[in-house]
């Protein structure tokens, strides 16, 4: 039986691509002067955003030159190929604009069209979690989902309530914010990245784009979780998602279902 392809020259390189977006990142961090533009999707963007992707695109490009790219800011390049490499340079750009440390850089890795690596990198609190859909890390300790074993001790994580509500069944939203005992908007992926690490239980969110959820499968499951939509089915592109151990993702879409 296949073990799938070696993963190690590309999990190495991830760092490299953290080594390269980072600084980029911190520096902009906290500038008050920063320009944000709106895109045509009334999301905003900066130059931060930009000259990050462009610096993980040139050492893609430089060191895996018949690689795939799937990224927020520049769009696709060679979308056919074996190997997709998935960047979003700031995932959270809203809280990065703010002075808020919940966001952080995803960087994923596709073999025809699976993920098989994913990372989010906090470059301001130097935290980096890689996972395999094996195995996860952080800062290359392992880590694991927490085992919490009902909804009413649960900490419910989302990026924004107000989307939840208007995207999908309000009372079926209602119903799962109603058993949990916490409910914070610690989101983007950062609320994906507490999920991984045992610090929060569940994270959901009303649509994300291929490139905010791809890199988060490998990680989530990798931690022991499990990764869908809100109907259980593949995450994917404009499609929800809930991130949660095994036992309180049951939980969840029970309620959400019900």
């Amino acid at each position: 039986m296949s073990s799938g392809p070696n993963l190690e020259p590309y999990r190495a390189f991830i760092a490299e691509l953290t080594a390269a977006s980072g600084p980029i990142v911190r520096q902009h961090f906290g500038n008050l002067a920063l320009a944000v533009e709106q895109k045509s999707d009334h999301t905003p963007v900066t130059e931060a955003d930009r000259a990050a992707e462009a610096a993980m695109r040139k050492l893609i490009n430089a060191r895996f030159p018949s690689h795939g790219i799937l990224a927020e800011e520049y769009g696709p390049e060679r979308a056919d190929a074996e190997w997709t490499w998935v960047l979003d340079p700031i995932d959270g750009t809203k809280s990065f604009i703010h002075g808020v440390p919940l966001f952080g850089t995803l960087i994923g890795l596709l073999h025809e069209g699976k993920p098989m690596l994913g990372a989010i990198d906090q470059p301001v609190l130097n935290w980096l979690c890689v996972g395999d859909g094996v195995a996860t890390t952080l800062n290359g300790k392992p880590v694991r989902v927490r085992e919490t074993r009902a909804m009413s001790e649960a900490t419910l994580l989302t990026t924004c309530l107000v989307d939840s509500s208007m995207r999908h069944d309000p009372a079926a939203w209602l119903r799962l914010q109603k058993a949990a005992k916490m409910v914070r908007t610690w989101g983007d992926c950062f609320g994906y990245f507490l999920v991984a690490t045992g610090q929060a239980d569940v994270m959901c969110d009303a649509v994300m784009n291929l490139w905010d959820v791809l890199p988060l499968v490998p990680i989530i499951r990798g931690a022991g979780g499990l990764i869908t939509d809100w109907s259980g089915g593949e995450v994917g592109d404009q499609k929800s998602c809930l991130a949660a151990s095994p036992r309180l993702h049951r939980l969840a879409l029970d309620l959400l279902l019900t």
